[in-house]
C-alpha cells in the first residue's frame, strides 16, 4: 500500500483516483504525519460494505443466541409463512 501526503492529493488527485481504481491498492493519505484517510475504489469500498453487513447480522444473531432469543424451526417456518405471503 501506498502513502502519500494530503498536499498530494491535492495536488495529485485526479492521478491518485485513476492509479486506485486501475490497480484497485489502497492509498493511505497523511496529515500532518499521521493517518487521515484511506483512499479505494468503489468496488473493494462496496464489497467491505457488504461484508461488514453480513458480519454485523452475524453478531446480532449471536447475541440473541446468547440472550435466549430464539424460537424453533418449526415456529420459524411459520413466521417466515406469514411473512412472505
Amino acid at each position: 500500500m501506498r502513502t502519500e501526503l494530503v498536499t498530494t492529493l491535492k495536488r495529485k488527485a485526479t492521478e491518485i483516483i485513476s492509479e486506485v481504481g486501475r490497480n484497485r491498492v489502497p492509498v493511505l493519505i497523511t496529515h500532518r504525519g499521521r493517518p487521515a484517510a484511506y483512499v479505494v475504489d468503489v468496488e473493494t469500498y462496496e464489497r467491505l460494505n457488504q461484508r461488514l453487513s453480513i458480519l454485523e447480522g452475524i453478531a446480532r444473531g449471536e447475541r440473541a443466541i446468547e440472550q435466549g432469543r430464539v424460537v424453533s424451526h418449526a415456529e420459524a417456518k411459520k413466521r417466515m409463512a406469514r411473512w412472505l405471503s
